[in-house]
Parts: C-alpha cells; structure tokens; sequence
C-alpha cells in the first residue's frame, strides 16, 4: 500500500496546499490515509525542469521533520508525480522510495506484486539487460518500470495507455498463472512529462479537472501566475480525494491517460 498524487497543468502550479496543507494532504495520509493506514516508509516527489525530471526522495515519512513541506513549497511545475511508501516489498531505504526516474520517464506505484519472487524472474527475463541493469533497489514497482520501459522501446508505442494495458495485462496473467486467488494491486503513474498516464487495479484512485483561475479553498491565492493569452487546465489523480471537491472515482480494471494538451482524462477498461 502506498498513496499516489500526479498534476498536469497548461501552466506552472503552485502544490504546496494539496500536499501540506489540504484537509486530506498527502502529508497528513502519510500519517494516516481515510482507512487509517499509515504510509511513514518514505517520499518522494518530482517534477520536471528543462524537459527533464528532477527528484527529491527520502526514506523517512513525510509527516516526520520539515523536509517533505520544505520540498512541497518549493514546487512549481506543470507536471508533478508525488509518492508516499508503505513498504511491502523491499526495506524502508532511499533505493525502494519512489518515484523511479531513468532519462525522461518518471515513474511511480500503489500496490502489491503478489509472490513477487516468481514474479520477478519472468520480469528480469522480458527487460532488456541495459535497463535490467539501471534496477537499483529490491521492490516490484522498480521492477515493472523497467519491463515497462523495455516494453515501449521494443515495441516502438507511441500511446502511453496502450503501453500501460499490455504491461499489466501481461503481469496479472502472470500472477492468475501462479496463484488465482491472490489479490493484486496494479495502480501506477508513467509520464515523460509531456505525456501522462495510468492504471487502476486493486487499490482505490480519483480524479478531478480543473478550468480557470480560482482562488484556494486553503490560502486563498490562486495557484499559478496566469498568462492571459493562455486558457488554464488541470487534471489531478490521486489515490484519495485530497480536498473538498468533488473529485470522480476512477473505474477498478482501467487504464487513463492525459494528453499533452490537457484536454481531460481519457479512460479505458482492460
């Protein structure tokens, strides 16, 4: 279990509220999520800069000390993936923290591999040896990152949604072979900061689209300094509603992406 925040927004966007401060901020789940699970084993946020990603990750919770607000205040960016960890494959250590970066690509997950072990072989077999050998960590989702990646070389995809379906497909088939009954959690981010995508399977996620300027239900300013000559959107998703808005449920067994555009959210079942 893990909790997951991504932002695509037309213009650089000021998150320190929805992090830090909201009622249900990604601080606070980190504490305690709406089930009362904790997600103390680590953070981790990107954003991109120039085209490419930066990231601040640490192995601590985010509700510990002044680091993770520290980080949340100072991002403004068009594309944001936030993370916070409870551990189940893998220690409590700043390799297994997410999100995952390699090149362009950020990547991050909520949920479980079951048997993982088993599992693992058949990943490391299906990933190219050069990415094979970027794996630093022990988890499943640095894993499925990888296999993803050799996935979207190989096969030269340029739909990041159609990507993600073969990707989980091809590992819950691999699971349902080894053990039907065990349950699967399968909800990631995957953005190369111009597109961003998804899925959803086993764990819970909500989305929301914003238009227009608005000020903060918190501090009261609008998040972003507005270009005029530009119309503002934003699309968030999140494993939990984060404020008071009415936020939409993603569909269990979906797969979602947001163009480059940020013309809405186009979902899909698998």
């Amino acid at each position: 279990m893990c909790r997951l925040y991504g932002l695509c927004a037309t213009e650089p966007t000021k998150v320190e509220c929805t992090l830090v401060h909201a009622q249900n901020a990604l601080m606070t789940q980190s504490r305690a999520d709406l089930s009362g699970k904790s997600h103390a084993h680590g953070w981790g946020v990107a954003t991109y800069e120039n085209g490419m990603p930066t990231v601040e990750r640490q192995a601590w919770a985010a509700y510990h000390g002044e680091h993770f607000k520290r980080a949340a205040a100072q991002i403004f960016a068009n594309t944001v993936i936030a993370h916070i960890r409870h551990a189940t494959v893998g220690d409590a250590a700043i390799e297994n923290t997410h999100p995952f970066v390699h090149g362009k690509w950020v990547f991050a997950h909520n949920g479980t591999v079951p048997n993982f072990q088993q599992i693992k072989e058949k990943l490391l077999g299906e990933t190219a040896p050069s990415l094979r050998a970027a794996i630093k960590g022990q988890t499943d989702s640095e894993h499925i990152f990888y296999y993803a990646l050799t996935v979207f070389e190989r096969e030269e995809l340029d739909d990041l949604q159609e990507l993600i379906s073969r990707v989980i497909g091809n590992i819950e088939h691999w699971c349902l072979e080894i053990d039907p009954s065990a349950p699967i959690g399968l909800n990631i981010m995957l953005t190369d900061g111009r597109q961003f995508a998804g899925s959803r399977l086993g764990r819970t996620l909500y989305h929301i689209e914003r238009e227009g300027i608005y000020d903060c239900e918190i501090c009261g300013f609008p998040h972003i300094h507005h270009q005029q000559i530009k119309e503002y959107r934003a699309i968030v998703v999140a494993s939990e509603p984060v404020t008071h808005e009415d936020w939409n449920e993603i569909p269990n067994r979906s797969v979602w992406s947001i163009g480059a555009d940020r013309k809405g959210i186009s979902i899909s079942s698998f």
